[in-house]
């Protein structure tokens, strides 16, 4: 039923891809992904002081799983530099056979390297011209999200409704479209506006396999679809969170036209690790969509994948008499 233009072109059993999770998308938790019958994704950029480290997550993943995985490239500025070209070599080494870059348009070193090694390229951006120009440079496939996305948005402030047909309207390519998806109701409703499959991350987040403290979980499950906000704008890197006390504060710093300096100790990568790893949930801040508001449990993501895939399944024969 769920055969899809995405499932041909990467060879996964179910249209679905496991939305990469800074600090979280772990070998584990990724496998399990895989395992599911959904994409899983490692995060290269966990691994910037150790290129051995990166291999190591490779080889965990394969060993856990032979289904398909794929590596993310992480385009967004970040603190350290990374090489993302060299990224891209390693995981052709180790037999990797999917790309998925997030954020800003590729370099074009990047983009070579990623054809060079005749890989599938995938690329998750927020808005309509950015999918054409993913298309442009030769991506096989193209994610969007929308405003309800957790983690990145973008300024363009488009709902998942609109961008989703809109891009398919644009390209060619297969669309994978995200922002809220986190059951079989919104599996089936984005994979109704014509898209070739959907993203899934703020669910799996909530799944046992992902490594977030419990306490994270827990508060997370009582949050609404009203307790998150986009932040971060006022230095061009908007994103969707949960909105704890941290939140909170780096949104008031930006309303008094605070600079980038002073949002650094709230919205570091080490504040949000402290939080993910010791369940202090007033340490940092994380990426949450408006779905939170939807999942009232937490439970193994083959599980959680299964019931999304049953529920739309059973949503779209009950539409189909």
């Amino acid at each position: 039923m769920f055969d899809t233009p995405l499932t041909e072109l990467i060879g996964t059993e179910y249209p679905i891809l496991g939305g990469t999770m800074m600090d979280l998308s772990t070998p584990p938790f990724v496998a399990a992904t895989s395992e599911a019958g959904a994409l899983g994704i490692i995060a290269s950029a966990m691994y910037p002081d150790s290129y051995k480290d990166y291999r190591d997550a490779i080889h965990q993943v394969r060993n856990a799983t032979d289904k398909p995985f794929a590596v993310n490239i992480n385009l967004f500025p970040m603190m350290r530099k990374l090489d993302n070209v060299k990224y891209v070599n390693i995981a052709a080494d180790e037999g990797v056979r999917i790309i998925e870059t997030s954020g800003f348009a590729p370099p074009e070193d990047v983009v070579s390297a990623i054809k060079g090694h005749g890989m599938i390229w995938l690329h998750k951006c927020v808005g309509v011209r950015y999918a054409c120009k993913a298309e442009s440079m030769g991506a096989d496939g193209v994610t969007i999200v929308g405003y309800e996305n957790g983690g990145a948005t973008g300024n363009l402030n488009v709902a998942t409704l609109i961008l989703v047909p809109s891009t398919i309207d644009a390209v060619k390519v297969p669309v994978i479209g995200g922002g809220g998806v986190v059951d079989g109701r919104t599996m089936l409703a984005v994979l109704s506006l014509g898209a070739a499959g959907v993203i899934v991350g703020t669910r799996l987040m909530l799944s046992e396999e992902c490594p977030l403290h419990r306490n994270v979980k827990e508060a997370l499950l009582s949050a609404t679809e009203l307790d998150t906000d986009v932040i971060m704008r006022s230095v061009g890197f908007a994103h969707r969170i949960w909105m704890n006390t941290p939140a909170r504060k780096i949104a008031e710093i930006e309303e008094s036209k605070g600079n980038l300096e002073d949002l650094l100790p709230l919205a570091s990568g080490w504040a949000a690790k402290k939080m993910y790893e010791m369940g202090d949930t007033e340490a940092g801040t994380v990426s949450c969509s408006q779905g939170v508001g939807l999942i009232h449990d937490i439970k193994p993501v083959r599980k959680i994948i299964a019931d999304m895939v049953s529920e739309a399944g059973r949503i779209h024969e009950a539409l189909a008499l």
